[in-house]
């Protein structure tokens, strides 16, 4: 990937936090803003993705932190996956570096594991990664990161998105934009109930829309003064 690509992807990183909840609902609604300064230019929110994913974890291999290729579907075979695409010119992504290290600890007796995938230089993936003290596994690529999500089904539309499967490597959701905890502990509530038997994939979608629905409108971010 050349610099100008990332430009343009870092652009759309830049509209991802607004894009929401996909696939299984659309975006959640948000709360009035406090602006604290002229309003900036309105920008319309980037494109949806397709609403066909993968069924499956497809099979790619990105370099890992030490340069060794990995592979998500075998060397983290029966695990529940939360794969979050991000850069580290992304301020969302960014933002959502302590929650995922967070579920990666709080989760990891469940047979969860929180995986990053950076598009983006890998210098500078490594560096931020030991300034921020990322605690979960890195993949690093530039084209054939960025490739990857293509294999699960989701265009560069904007940076950061995360992927959650279940233990048996079935995609069960995506979510688009900066990811909460409140957005967290719903969806992973129902992937945990898909890994003990109790419902199917479909049934999943279902419960993470209901529950997405019940919550209470985001704030947006003030903007800047």
């Amino acid at each position: 990937m050349n610099g100008r690509t990332l430009i343009v992807i870092a652009a759309l990183a830049g509209l991802a936090g607004a894009a929401g909840y996909y696939f299984v609902v659309q975006p959640r609604t948000t709360a009035p803003a406090v602006v604290e300064a002229p309003a900036p230019t309105t920008i319309e929110p980037a494109a949806a993705p397709p609403t066909q994913l993968a069924a499956v974890i497809p099979e790619f291999k990105l370099a890992d932190r030490e340069g060794i290729p990995r592979s998500l579907r075998d060397d983290w075979q029966g695990k529940a996956l939360i794969v979050n695409f991000w850069a580290t010119w992304c301020a969302p992504c960014r933002r959502e570096i302590p929650l995922l290290n967070k579920l990666a600890a709080d989760h990891a007796g469940e047979n969860f594991q929180v995986v990053g995938v950076a598009i983006d230089f890998r210098d500078k993936v490594l560096d931020y990664a030991r300034e921020t003290q990322i605690d979960y596994p890195l993949l690093i690529g530039e084209q054939d990161a960025l490739d990857a999500g293509g294999a699960f089904g989701v265009d560069a539309v904007g940076l950061p998105f995360t992927i959650f499967t279940d233990t048996g490597g079935r995609v069960i959701a995506l979510h688009m934009g900066e990811l909460t905890a409140d957005e967290a502990a719903i969806i992973l509530g129902a992937v945990r109930d898909v890994n003990a038997g109790h419902t199917d994939p479909a049934q999943a979608r279902q419960a993470i829309a209901a529950g997405l629905a019940a919550l209470p409108p985001e704030p947006e971010q003030k903007s800047a003064g």
